[in-house]
């Protein structure tokens, strides 16, 4: 770095770059970003789009090709030449237009899934991505989150760091704020923090010295992407059937070649149709496709709030057989509203929605209440107040929260008493402070007010009950015997029956010397202030979601930290459906075998603490589910890893639990999981539906070739012709196909088994039933032309009736049960279109003198095409009438192996 930042005071740090606390203004941030540039590691400059095009060339059966046209110019067939090379390059063209727009999309879905962070912009909290942080920039971090470039610690709270990624150090990092020696090592420059490394605990505050190239990650690192391209399993599984139809097809292709030899044909003429026929029967554009396919339906669920981080997410999603949710924020509405207070022995009810700063105190439902003059009710929401970390927007700009939905509930209800937080924190700073951790289950801030030190605690009611000995009645602390403790564990209950989030709100008073906090200055000395009930309304669209994920043979698990009645009463209104509800206790007084055994009777889990999340996805897994598991926290991690689809909190999430999942929710959405699901089952539909088209093209028309040359001792097409249906024709249709839409009954059939892929004996069966079909209609039309009409003409109509037939086939391909009437006839709009350029193509071949001269054709009459229209609705007819009298004819070992 260029100056040595840690040897600095803070000060002295916020003077040299130019910033304050308050942080940048936005106007200084753009000046800056234009200056030092993104914040983000060089990575390798993308493809020069003429080596993206040159590489469409990169394949063993273009150089086949590129002979062949070669072969053509040697023997003087130059309009062969010129037609074989006019294909190459409608091909490549073709290819290019697939693999950029792909790539695109791939590029927009990383940009959509890039990390952020939260900054100080003109003394208002902003969170922006993370390549626009810039040097001088105020950043706030928390446990969880990953730091987004080096920085100076300002501020901190328990704040510890793992820098493994940096200085290969396992154990988090305590990090301080004094200066250090100026030659203090980097792995002990403890008030420094660096890109890459992750926040374990705490809060702090920093200000960024560096960006990018200018990190100490960014010099040693020479090239990084946010998002690793990878081939997916799905992917891999294509490559091995083009690999098995490569040699399959090419040994039929080498007995048409023998067979035609021994007819008579002319070698030329057989080493041209060979090649063409290679090419058609190789379905070398399908990896293309499914790239294709991928990315566009990767867009679609962007757009429906869910980015996927892994291409392997959209193929596992059509298989989920259990889907763990989270309930705040997933299944409820995450908007918290303090709705019950239960202090100095009484229920209080608080009217009020949302984070407006309206309300009234009832006592009884009906009598109304002063709370700014009652001494308990100001007692117990000073402790909610100050003991927040977040913040809410009054004023002008009300009403918005920044940080926890809970704690913005705490500052609203003492709002509506006039106890503002930025008015009480100027009365009572904070001094020290002990973070919340699920292990500890609250949280507790050291205040100085009027020359002494007290405590304030908020957290788990039962935790509070645990560590109190006094609680407050009658204007003070009186200590809590049975009794008092038997009243507020009913009090919790009650609350928790109504489905709401209980909170305990405690105090304790402190020796005036004490200037940091640790749990044991408080365990067993609180005076319990008060409870508070916080309700969290479900989601309007979680009780459809849950429904739809039923009939989709998906079970539903709800996995929360809150009161088992809390969960209870949720499950209930959403209609998460019958089952066992256990706590986490329970949960860790079952071993192993146990759980295995339970685990298909619980449908709620409450009280759950981050680590056991692990424990019931194994426990799932052992019974051969495929598991989606949620979560939002760092600890939430190794369940992420470890489930089928791990799905990361995009609003609640933090960056570490993000990275561990395979997708995201923008919108925190239970329903968004369903979307998902939906879209990666139609995904999979498609993809089978261009498979079954390709393959039954390319077996059809090798079988037409073979036959007609076998008993007729003549060819029914060039290989131009061949060429021509290749690629103006499967390739026109096959993207449409991919782009099919959503049939409505993706959530009507049960989850995909793991073990079943694209290919299963229904779909093969399908291909060589569709295959015989094609193959026998263009032989007999061919034979039947070559008996009234020359070869040119009858090798006219057989292109032509191959090429009707595709189109046809293209409105059978779209579903393999239902009739297209069912699904819609012009749902398919790009299939329309791709079939309406086809045939004006197919017109300029048959009917343009230079096309005619290139693809050896002669004009048509209306009764000639009757006859090639006729064959294609034949066939259409045929499958349709199967669809309606035999629909499951081809189902077998669709979805189970059998």
């Amino acid at each position: 770095m260029a100056d040595n930042w840690h040897s600095l005071s803070t000060a002295d740090t916020l003077s040299k770059l130019g910033s304050r606390l308050a942080g940048l203004t936005q106007a200084e941030a753009r000046d800056r970003l234009a200056k030092s540039g993104p914040n983000e590691l060089s990575s390798k400059p993308p493809r020069s789009p003429y080596l993206v095009f040159l590489s469409q060339f990169v394949n063993p059966l273009i150089y086949v090709l590129v002979a062949a046209a070669a072969v053509s110019v040697a023997t003087g067939h130059y309009i062969d030449a010129a037609v074989i090379g006019g294909i190459l390059l409608i091909n490549a063209t073709i290819g290019y237009i697939q693999e950029t727009k792909a790539e695109k999309a791939m590029a927009a879905l990383k940009d959509m899934a890039a990390p952020r962070t939260r900054v100080r912009r003109g003394g208002k909290l902003r969170t922006i991505l993370s390549r626009e942080a810039v040097p001088g920039d105020i950043v706030i971090l928390e446990a969880g989150d990953r730091v987004p470039a080096d920085a100076r610690v300002m501020e901190l709270a328990g704040f510890e760091v793992n820098e493994s990624a940096l200085t290969g150090e396992s154990q988090p990092v305590a990090k301080v704020t004094g200066k250090l020696p100026l030659d203090t090592l980097l792995a002990d420059r403890d008030n420094m923090l660096y890109l890459g490394t992750a926040a374990t605990q705490g809060k702090a505050v920093a200000v960024v010295t560096g960006t990018g190239m200018e990190t100490e990650l960014g010099r040693i690192a020479t090239g990084l992407e946010s998002i690793e391209s990878e081939k997916t399993p799905l992917q891999k599984s294509i490559s091995r059937i083009s690999t098995y139809l490569v040699m399959v097809l090419l040994g039929v292709v080498a007995v048409i070649f023998v067979i035609g030899l021994w007819r008579g044909l002319e070698l030329l003429e057989m080493f041209l149709l060979a090649v063409a026929a290679a090419v058609s029967a190789i379905p070398e554009g399908l990896p293309a496709v499914v790239t294709v396919v991928l990315a566009i339906g990767m867009r679609i669920m962007a757009s429906r709030n869910v980015i996927i981080r892994r291409l392997v997410a959209v193929e596992t999603l059509g298989s989920a057989t259990v889907i763990c949710s989270d309930k705040t924020g997933t299944l409820t509405m995450n908007q918290m509203t303090l709705r019950r207070l239960y202090s100095d022995g009484r229920m209080i009810e608080v009217s009020g929605e949302g984070y407006v700063p309206e309300g009234k105190f009832k006592l009884d439902g009906d009598i109304l209440l002063s709370p700014e003059k009652d001494e308990a009710i100001a007692l117990a929401l000073r402790i909610g107040v100050l003991s927040s970390d977040a913040t809410v927007t009054l004023g002008e700009d009300c009403c918005s929260l920044f940080g926890d939905p809970t704690e913005g509930a705490l500052l609203i209800a003492g709002a509506k008493i006039g106890l503002v937080k930025e008015k009480l924190e100027a009365e009572a700073p904070r001094l020290s402070e002990i973070p919340f951790t699920s292990e500890l289950q609250y949280m507790a801030t050291l205040h100085e007010e009027d020359g002494d030190r007290r405590v304030y605690v908020k957290g788990a009611a039962e935790k509070l009950l645990e560590l109190s000995s006094h609680y407050w009645s009658g204007g003070h602390a009186v200590p809590l015997d049975d009794a008092a403790k038997a009243d507020y564990q009913a009090r919790i209950d009650g609350m928790a029956g109504q489905a709401m989030r209980v909170l305990g709100l405690a105090y304790a008073e402190t020796e005036s010397k004490t200037t940091a906090l640790k749990p044991g200055d408080i365990e067993g000395r609180l005076v319990m202030a008060g409870l508070v009930g916080l309700f969290d309304p479900p989601r309007l669209e979680a009780t459809e979601a849950i429904r739809q994920a039923c009939s989709a043979g998906i079970r539903v698990i709800m996995i929360t930290g809150d009161h088992i009645a809390t969960a209870q009463a949720v499950a209930k209104e959403i209609g998460l459906g019958e089952g066992r509800a256990v706590t986490g206790r329970e949960l860790a007084e079952m071993d192993d075998e146990t759980l295995a055994r339970e685990v298909r009777r619980i449908t709620v889990y409450a009280r759950i603490e981050p680590l056991h999340k692990l424990r019931i996805v194994n426990a799932l897994k052992h019974h051969g589910h495929v598991v989606a598991m949620t979560g939002d926290g760092v600890n939430d991690a190794p369940a992420l890893k470890s489930a089928d689809i791990g799905i990361a909190m995009g609003k609640a999430g933090t960056d570490v639990a993000r990275e561990a999942a395979d997708m995201v929710l923008t919108d925190d959405n239970f329903a968004s999981i369903i979307s998902a699901v939906e879209e990666g089952r139609a995904i999979f539909n498609r993809l089978r539906n261009v498979l079954y088209y390709l393959l039954s093209t390319n077996i059809g028309e090798l079988l037409a070739l073979t036959v007609t040359i076998a008993v007729l001792g003549q060819a029914p097409l060039l290989a131009v012709q061949i060429l021509w249906i290749n690629v103006m024709t499967d390739t026109t249709i096959t993207i449409p196909l991919g782009l099919e839409p959503k049939s409505g009954d993706e959530l009507a059939t049960p989850p995909r088994s793991p073990r079943v892929g694209l290919l299963y004996p229904g779909l093969l069966f399908r291909v060589a039933y569709t295959a015989l079909l094609m193959g026998g209609m263009v032989f007999g039309i061919f034979y039947w032309a070559r008996q009234h009409m020359d070869l040119d003409q009858a090798r006219t109509l057989a292109f032509t009736s191959m090429v009707a037939i595709e189109w046809f086939r293209g409105f059978v391909a779209r579903t393999d049960e239902k009739t297209i009437f069912k699904i819609g006839l012009f749902k398919n709009r790009w299939l329309l279109m791709a079939v309406g350029i086809a045939f004006v193509l197919q017109l300029t071949v048959v009917y343009t003198p230079f096309m005619q001269a290139a693809f050896n054709t002669v004009p048509l009459d209306l009764a000639h095409w009757g006859i090639a229209l006729g064959a294609g609705f034949t066939l259409f007819a045929i499958e349709e009438l199967r669809k309606v009298f035999f629909p499951m004819a081809f189902s077998q070992g669709k979805w189970r192996k059998r």
